[in-house]
C-alpha cells in the first residue's frame, strides 16, 4: 500500500472528540448535552426502559400473583400454638441457699450476663436434646397418628429405631420455634402442625419438658456435686487417720506424751501447744509454780527471821501474837498488880509479898521460855521454806533441760500435728458441706414458669393470602427486574438517538426518520417533509462540528451496506450548495456505487479513470439541477479498489479538489470487511458515520469505530437513519416531536 499524505486543513485532532452541535430543530442534542453533564443514576433511562418492556413486567407480575394465589389454594393449613414461659435468671433461696450447685450462673447481675443467659436458655428451648425429649414423652417415634398429625410421611419401607427417632426429631425441629422478644423474660414457645390440637398438645409438653430439664439439670449438677464431695471426704478421712497415726507412732517413738488440750493456752501454756500439753511440760509448769510458792514462803520466813533477832524478843509481833505470852502477860499484870498493894502495905519480906514476887518471876521465867519457843519455830520454819524453795528450784532446773530436750523432739512431732489439724479441718469442712447438699437433695425450685398454656387454635396460621400475594410481588418484581435486565443487556441494536451516544460514545448530529414508501429523492425535493427536515438540522450540526465549522473534506460511511449513506451524502451535498457553497459529491464506493443511479449519469467514467490517469478530474465532473452541486461518479469498477484510494494520487487529488470546492463530500463504502473507508478516512478533515436504526449493532459498530480510529480518522458524529417515531413513540415519549412533524407532512401532502 502507497504512503498516505496526511488529510489537508485539518483542525481536529482524531484523539479528541468535537463538540456535538445543538439541533434546535428537534429539541434532543442540547437535553443530551444536559443530560451526559449529569452524573449519576438516570431516571429517565430507567423510566424508558421500563415503559417499553410494560407488557413483559405486567405478564410477569399477573403470572405471579396467579401462582400465589394457586399456591395458596393448594397448601394444606396450619395452625399454630402458643405456650408462654417466664425465664428468671434467679433461682429461688432454698434451706437459706441457692438449690442448685451453679450459684455464679443464678446470681448473675449485670445487663450483658442476663441477655447471654436468656439466649443460652432460647437456645436451649430450640435445642435437638428438647426435641428428643418430646419425642420420648409422646411416643412419636414410629407412631402413624404423629405422621398423619404432621401431615408427613414415614420414611422408607422397615426402616430402623434409629431413622425413625431421627426423622421424628426433624419433624419437631422444622416445625418449632422458640422466640425472646428483646427487653422480656417471656419467651414463646411455637408449633405449628395440620392438627391444632396436636399443635397445642406439642406446645405445652415442650414446656413442661424444657421445666423439667431445667429441673434435671440442676439435680444432675447437685448430685455431681455430692458424689465429688463424697469421693474428697472419703480422701479426706483417710488421709486424717493416716496423719493421726504417724503422729502417735512419732510420739510413741520419741517418748512424746500429748495431752491435746482443746484450749492450748489454758493453765499457762503457751498458744502454740508445745508445753502445756505435754506430760514434762505439765510437770514443769507445775513445779515452777510450786517452786515461785517456795520462794515467796522462804522470803516472808526469812523477814520474820530477821524482825525476831533485830530486837527485843517481846517487842516482835511474832512473839506478842502467841496466845501463851499474852496469857502469862495478863497475869503477870495481875500479879504485880497485886505484889504493888501487898507491899504498900507490907514489907518484902512479908510472906505474901514473897509469894507474889516468886509468881511474878515464875512467870517472867515462863516468858522468856515461851519466846525462845517461838523464836525457835520461826527459824525452823525460815529453815524448813529454804530447804523447800532449793529442792523446787532444783527440780524445775532439771525439768527445763528435760523440756528443752522433748522441745528437740516435738518439731517433728508438730509439723505431724499441724498435718493432722489440716486433714482434720478439711474433713470437717466437707463433711458439712456433704451434709448440706444431702439436706438438699431432691428440693429443687424452677426458675421458669409457664404463663399461658396454648389452646387449641381456630385460625390457621398458614396459608396467608395477602402475605403469599405480598411473595408474589416480590416474585413478579424480581423476575421482571432480571428479565428486563436480560433483555436490556442482550439488547445490542441501536433503535433511539440516545444509544448513538451511550453505547458507541460519539456525539449524534442528527436523526433521518423513515420515509414510508416515498423514494428518499421524492421526499428531499419537499422542503417541508420531515426528511427535508431532518436533513437540515444535520446540515446546521455539521455546521457546527468543528472549530472552523464545516470541514472541506467529509467522509460518509456507514458499518454495513443499505444503511443510508448514500442517500445522507446527497442530502448532506444538497443542504450545503443551497447555503451558497460549492460543493462536489464523489461516489467513492468503487465496489457497488449508487451516486450516478441516483442521480441519473452514466458511469463510464468517473473517480477510478482519474486515478488510473486516465482523465483530469475536471473532465469526469457531472453539473446537478441543484446550484453549486456536482458530482463525480466511481468510474469503471477497478480490480483492487483499495490500490486505488489509498495511492498518491488519490491524496493529491483530494489536496486539488479541496481547493477548488469548498466542500467535498465523499460517499464512502461500508466500514466491515473493507480497507476502503478506513483508508479514505485518514485523508479527510472529517468522517460523519451512518447508522441504521433497528438493525445496526453495537458489536459492529464499535468494531467499524475501532477500525476507523486505528487509522487516525477524526469522527464528527452518527446520524441514525431510518429512525420510525410511530414504532418508539408509545414506548419512548421524548420522540413525540417526529410523530408531530410526520402528522403534518402527511396533512399536507394530502392537502396538496
Amino acid at each position: 500500500m502507497p504512503d498516505r499524505a496526511p488529510a489537508p486543513s485539518k483542525t481536529i485532532a482524531h484523539d479528541r472528540a468535537p463538540a456535538a452541535a445543538p439541533s434546535a430543530h428537534y429539541g434532543y442534542g442540547e437535553s443530551l448535552a444536559f443530560d451526559q453533564a449529569e452524573p449519576g443514576f438516570d431516571l429517565r433511562a430507567l423510566a424508558l426502559i421500563l415503559r417499553a418492556n410494560a407488557v413483559v413486567i405486567v405478564i410477569l407480575f399477573a403470572l405471579a400473583l396467579a401462582a400465589a394465589l394457586v399456591v395458596t389454594m393448594l397448601m394444606t393449613p396450619r395452625y399454630t400454638a402458643i405456650t408462654t414461659v417466664e425465664i428468671n435468671n434467679q433461682t429461688a433461696q432454698v434451706l437459706g441457699k441457692a438449690a442448685d450447685a451453679d450459684t455464679s450462673e443464678a446470681q448473675m447481675s449485670t445487663a450483658q450476663e442476663t441477655e447471654r443467659f436468656l439466649e443460652t436458655q432460647l437456645e436451649i428451648i430450640n435445642s435437638r436434646a428438647m426435641a428428643q425429649r418430646v419425642a420420648q414423652r409422646l411416643a412419636l417415634v414410629g407412631n402413624p397418628a404423629f405422621y398423619k398429625a404432621m401431615g408427613r410421611r414415614m420414611p422408607g419401607n422397615n426402616p430402623s429405631r434409629r431413622v425413625l427417632e431421627e426423622d421424628a426429631v426433624k419433624a419437631l425441629l422444622k416445625a418449632e420455634a422458640g422466640t425472646l422478644p428483646h427487653n422480656t423474660r417471656l419467651a414463646s414457645i411455637a408449633f405449628t402442625a395440620p392438627d391444632s390440637y396436636f399443635a397445642a398438645k406439642v406446645a405445652n409438653i415442650w414446656a413442661a419438658e424444657y421445666i423439667q430439664a431445667n429441673l434435671q439439670r440442676r439435680y444432675d449438677s447437685s448430685d455431681y456435686a455430692r458424689e465429688f464431695i463424697q469421693g474428697q471426704l472419703t480422701d479426706a478421712k483417710a488421709k486424717l487417720e493416716k496423719s493421726e497415726r504417724d503422729l502417735n507412732a512419732y510420739a510413741r517413738a520419741a517418748g512424746l506424751i500429748k495431752t491435746r488440750d482443746a484450749n492450748p493456752t489454758a493453765g499457762g501454756g503457751s498458744a502454740d501447744g508445745t508445753v502445756a500439753n505435754s506430760v514434762t511440760g505439765a510437770s514443769l509448769l507445775q513445779l515452777n509454780a510450786a517452786a515461785n510458792q517456795a520462794e515467796q514462803t522462804r522470803i516472808a520466813a526469812q523477814q520474820r527471821w530477821q524482825a525476831l533477832n533485830s530486837g527485843d524478843l517481846f517487842n516482835s509481833p511474832e512473839v506478842l501474837a502467841n496466845p501463851a505470852i499474852a496469857q502469862l502477860l495478863a497475869e503477870r499484870a495481875r500479879n504485880e498488880a497485886e505484889l504493888q498493894r501487898e507491899r504498900s502495905r507490907h514489907t518484902d519480906a512479908y510472906p505474901t509479898v514473897i509469894q507474889l514476887q516468886a509468881q511474878v518471876d515464875t512467870i517472867n521465867h515462863q516468858l522468856s521460855a515461851v519466846a525462845r519457843n517461838v523464836r525457835a519455830a520461826v527459824k525452823q520454819q525460815y529453815d524448813a521454806a529454804t530447804r523447800s524453795a532449793e529442792e523446787l528450784k532444783a527440780q524445775v532446773q532439771g525439768l527445763k533441760g528435760q523440756s528443752l530436750a522433748e522441745q528437740d523432739r516435738a518439731v517433728q512431732y508438730n509439723l505431724l500435728a499441724r498435718d493432722a489439724d489440716t486433714n482434720r479441718s478439711l474433713y470437717e469442712s466437707l463433711l458439712q458441706r456433704y451434709k448440706e447438699l444431702t439436706a438438699a437433695a431432691g428440693i429443687s425450685a424452677s426458675n421458669i414458669a409457664i404463663i399461658d398454656n396454648a389452646e387449641n387454635p381456630i385460625e390457621p396460621s398458614s396459608p396467608v393470602l395477602l402475605i403469599n400475594l405480598g411473595v408474589g410481588l416480590l416474585a413478579g418484581f424480581a423476575l421482571s427486574v432480571l428479565v428486563v435486565t436480560i433483555r436490556h443487556q442482550l439488547d445490542d441494536a441501536v433503535r433511539i438517538p440516545e444509544d448513538i451516544e451511550a453505547k458507541l460514545q460519539i456525539p449524534l448530529l442528527g436523526v433521518i426518520p423513515r420515509t414510508g414508501d416515498d423514494l428518499p429523492s421524492v421526499a428531499l425535493d419537499d422542503p417541508k417533509s420531515m426528511l427535508s427536515e431532518a436533513y437540515n438540522s444535520l446540515r446546521s450540526s455539521l455546521l457546527f462540528s468543528t472549530a472552523s465549522g464545516l470541514p472541506k473534506t467529509l467522509l460518509v460511511t456507514s458499518s454495513q451496506a443499505a444503511e443510508g449513506k448514500s442517500t445522507t451524502s446527497l442530502a448532506i451535498a444538497r443542504g450545503v450548495a443551497k447555503l451558497g457553497r460549492k460543493v462536489l459529491l464523489i461516489d467513492v464506493d468503487m465496489r457497488r456505487p449508487a451516486v450516478h443511479a441516483t442521480m441519473g449519469f452514466d458511469n463510464k467514467q468517473g473517480l477510478s479513470s482519474v486515478l488510473t490517469g486516465q482523465r483530469p478530474f475536471a473532465a469526469v465532473i457531472h453539473a446537478t439541477p441543484h446550484a453549486n452541486l456536482s458530482v463525480m461518479t466511481s468510474g469503471p469498477i477497478p480490480p483492487s479498489p483499495t490500490d486505488l484510494l489509498s495511492s498518491v494520487s488519490m491524496t493529491q487529488l483530494l489536496k486539488e479538489l479541496g481547493q477548488a470546492y469548498d466542500v467535498v463530500i465523499l460517499d464512502s463504502p461500508p466500514v466491515l470487511g473493507l480497507a476502503d473507508a478506513p483508508v479514505l478516512a485518514s485523508l479527510v478533515e472529517g468522517v460523519l458515520l451512518v447508522v441504521q436504526a433497528d438493525r445496526s449493532r453495537r458489536g459492529s459498530l464499535k468494531s467499524s469505530l475501532r477500525r476507523l480510529q486505528d487509522n487516525h480518522a477524526n469522527i464528527l458524529g452518527g446520524t441514525l437513519t431510518m429512525f420510525d417515531p410511530k414504532k418508539v413513540s408509545s414506548r419512548y415519549s421524548e420522540y413525540y416531536g417526529y410523530s408531530y412533524y410526520s402528522h403534518y407532512y402527511t396533512e399536507a401532502t394530502d392537502q396538496a
